[in-house]
């Protein structure tokens, strides 16, 4: 895998997302410039990448959980 390549997908694994005005959550940019072979790669990495997280919490959650629960309790 190219370095560029590898990059773009580790590019859109973070659980962080940016919102529209409506506050719904949005596709990293990087995204888009993914090949769609790339996106299921992405996609392996993010579900890789919150088991991991899961694994760290005290509570076993994940960074997404973690960023519903805060909306929730707003």
């Amino acid at each position: 895998m190219s370095d560029e390549r590898h990059l773009l997908i580790q590019s859109v694994t973070s659980a962080w997302r940016d919102r529209d005005a409506s506050g719904r959550a949005i596709p990293p940019p990087g995204w888009w410039d993914l090949a769609p072979d790339d996106r299921l790669l992405a996609f392996d990495a993010q579900v890789a990448t919150r088991e991991l997280e899961c694994a760290l919490d005290s509570e076993g959650f994940s960074g997404t959980v973690r960023a519903v629960m805060d909306r929730l309790n707003r």
